[in-house]
């Protein structure tokens, strides 16, 4: 008899089996039962393949947080096309890019992206185009509502469909600003985000992360994974997020540590927070002081610190016992991962869940999976027991409340200011952000420029998280004897001791 296959479309359908009229996601009031996930799935499967959508066929999806999305979400595990959503807060170009790369064959925009959806959808001559609920008759070729889908005798089901095909594509910024697709199956998938048999009860999470990243569909999966449910926001706002949690009754928040800085500020006692069991942080530097914090705020419940990333899931975890002992430390190898440090101090990780590859990549993939170990570009370092810390990073991308950000993308846009002759984008360490992005610039002759000066620049052409936050001013820049190229290193060093 042939082992069970891992798949996302049977997850959905066993818990509709089992808690059909529990709840599985929220957002606003608005909620979906694990028996409506399915079905809307289902129906939207059928609607699919009716269009022409096969096993393998990209369906980027380009849309704000919404419910809508996560049938979609079912419908393609059940088909076996690959789901890739895309950042919404994308400008067209960039969009055009990441959709370009993609080779999407059906791209799926909600209302606020539709017009520069269409116009992409005519560029790239994408076969198909379809719209969540509300469209204007005759742009699109489907409308992506459920309810104008009739539900078949029989659910669909893709019979060579296995655990080993591509589930989804998440989209990070490479070295050079090049977007990069990350594959992950639908085993990675299940294995990501499966938490035992022995979990004390369902998971009721709230997510702060947008649903088109690579978070928000693992934390939603590991929810469903217990039969539980997952709440979203519409915005990473302290109020929002410890409202969804009072509504739902929250047992697990997860936050960047940003984010926690703005819920740390709020007034507590104003909410019931009497149900949260798990208060879970990671992505970026977490300082011993919000730990502390945390710990305070939060003393009945446990507190974790997880490294990782969209290639790698969670390599790391720092657990309750050891979260205020080892201050600086991102913890143990998660269950399942293997660590070793390489020969020049990089972080590699081994396990069954990594990603499968950067799509149609191949040089990325092999420079960054090599004889099975993910290369992170992390530095770091082991302690006596075995505790990992991060202590600095080969790759120059900077990682700013959990999102990605290639300096040289950047650089291309904002040396074409008037006002800039010359310009570099480096990370500078920040308690609330991890790193934040700043451009360090040698003013062109006789011009003033300000921070909101390349704000407003970048506006409508980069994504809001790549602007950057803090700008500096030199007269020259510090280069290689060698080669003439700018010592990033040393420009961090030298704005870290101006004491700025």
């Amino acid at each position: 008899m042939p082992a069970q296959e891992l798949l996302i479309g049977d997850l959905i359908y066993k818990n509709a089996a089992a808690v059909p009229d529990r709840v599985a996601a929220w957002l606003d009031g608005e909620q979906l039962t694990h028996r409506e996930l399915e079905e809307q799935g289902d129906r939207l499967a059928w609607a699919l393949r009716d269009l022409g959508i096969r096993r393998g066929d990209r369906v980027v999806s380009w849309s704000d947080t919404s419910l809508d999305v996560l049938p979609l979400f079912v419908a393609t595990s059940k088909l076996g096309a690959v789901f890739a959503p895309l950042n919404a807060s994308l400008g067209q170009p960039e969009a055009l890019e990441v959709i370009e790369m993609a080779q999407a064959r059906l791209l799926v925009c909600d209302t606020a992206h539709s017009e520069d959806g269409a116009r992409i959808r005519s560029d790239l001559e994408i076969p198909y185009f379809a719209c969540f609920r509300e469209s204007t008759p005759g742009e699109f070729d489907l409308r992506l509502d459920p309810k104008l889908h009739a539900s078949r005798e029989s659910r669909l089901q893709e019979p060579d469909l296995c655990e080993a095909d591509p589930h989804v594509i998440f989209f990070t910024s490479g070295s050079t600003g090049k977007p990069k697709g990350v594959i992950l199956s639908h085993r990675a998938n299940y294995l990501r985000s499966h938490q035992g048999i022995f979990l004390d009860g369902a998971e009721r999470s709230v997510c702060m992360f947008p649903l088109f990243h690579m978070a928000a569909f693992t934390l939603a999966l590991a929810a469903w994974q217990t039969q539980g449910e997952i709440a979203f926001v519409r915005e990473a706002s302290a109020s929002a997020i410890l409202e969804a949690a009072v509504a739902r009754r929250a047992n697990r928040l997860y936050c960047i540590p940003a984010v926690w800085s703005r819920i740390l500020a709020e007034d507590l006692k104003q909410f019931d927070l009497s149900s949260l069991r798990y208060i879970d942080t990671g992505t970026s530097a977490t300082p011993i002081e919000l730990l502390q914090a945390l710990h305070n705020a939060f003393p009945n419940s446990l507190l974790r610190v997880y490294y990782g990333s969209t290639e790698a899931g969670a390599g790391t975890t720092l657990n309750n016992v050891d979260a205020l002992e080892k201050p600086g430390s991102v913890g143990l190898p998660s269950p399942g991962v293997e660590l070793r440090i390489d020969e020049t101090g990089e972080i590699c990780l081994r396990a069954p869940w990594l990603m499968d590859g950067y799509f149609n990549n191949p040089e990325a993939t092999d420079a960054a999976l090599r004889d099975g170990w993910f290369h992170t570009g992390d530095l770091g370092s082991l302690d006596a027991s075995g505790y990992l810390s991060i202590v600095g990073r080969i790759k120059e991308i900077i990682r700013t409340g959990g999102e990605s950000v290639a300096p040289a993308e950047v650089e291309a846009l904002l040396a074409q200011h008037p006002g800039v002759a010359e310009i570099a984008v480096v990370g500078i360490p920040s308690p609330e952000w991890g790193e934040v992005v700043c451009a360090v610039v040698v003013p062109a002759q006789g011009a003033s420029l300000s921070l909101s000066d390349l704000q407003k620049f970048c506006e409508g052409k980069l994504a809001a998280f790549k602007k950057p936050r803090r700008m500096e001013t030199m007269s020259m820049f510090p280069r290689t004897a060698a080669t003439g190229q700018v010592q990033r290193a040393l420009l961090v060093e030298q704005i870290l001791a101006s004491g700025e």
